[in-house]
């Protein structure tokens, strides 16, 4: 269950005067026939906070189920979950916070809070060097204080990367299993390594059996189905 704390502040939102009750709190398992909670008080105030409150629960607990069966597929690997920037326009910290809940990683909320080298940003820049040093140069020129990690497409641009350091976090994206192997043993402990591209429930044990420190799953946010949550008066 997710979304709990967030319901009783839209309520309290709604209508200071409505008394909710919380019975299960955010990151329970939850069966059938559960209840999460109770609200009393203005039957109108409580059918206008009705819709939004069940989207929203529905929703992140949706999200936070589905990261809480990713975790427990990695719990005997170093290897967390990462969520994505590919979330639901307006809902980014909603589903995020879902993330949490469930045991996953946040990964970067915005484009303000770590710089990402990607392969564009790297084409672009006229090659990996260049890249990083218009990245490092940018954090001297505004004065900032933030992470830099790069993205990699194949063994020949992570070495590039090795040589030139300048970074904090490696991705490794669309890496093959024997690939991403040797990536992992090539930057031995070097620099914090994340997995991209192509991950999903069913391969992502492999994955972390590479011993990459992250793995990036857009469909945490992207592809999950909502939990089927009602209001029900009594």
């Amino acid at each position: 269950m997710a979304g709990m704390e967030l319901a009783v502040e839209i309520f309290k939102q709604i209508d200071s005067q409505l008394k909710v009750d919380v019975l299960i709190e955010d990151g329970a398992a939850v069966k059938v026939g559960d209840i999460g909670l109770t609200v009393a008080g203005s039957t109108h105030s409580i059918l206008i906070a009705e819709r939004l409150v069940l989207n929203c629960m529905q929703r992140m607990s949706g999200i936070a189920t589905k990261t809480h069966q990713i975790v427990a597929l990695l719990k005997n690997t170093k290897t967390k979950i990462l969520d994505t920037r590919k979330t639901t326009p307006g809902l980014r910290y909603l589903e995020k916070w879902a993330v949490k809940i469930g045991g996953g990683v946040n990964h970067r909320i915005g484009l303000y809070d770590m710089i990402l080298i990607k392969d564009n940003h790297v084409d672009y820049a006229g090659g990996i060097a260049n890249a990083i040093k218009a990245a490092k140069q940018y954090l001297v020129d505004h004065q900032k204080s933030l992470q830099i990690e790069i993205e990699v497409r194949n063994i020949e641009e992570l070495n590039q990367v090795l040589a030139i350091g300048g970074v904090d976090r490696i991705m490794l994206d669309n890496f093959d299993f024997e690939n991403l192997r040797k990536a992992v043993q090539l930057i031995d402990g070097r620099f914090v390594t994340e997995a991209s591209g192509g991950i999903t429930e069913q391969n992502v044990a492999a994955y972390a059996a590479c011993g990459v420190d992250f793995i990036s799953m857009g469909a945490l946010t992207h592809s999950v189905k909502s939990l089927d949550i009602s209001l029900k008066a009594y």
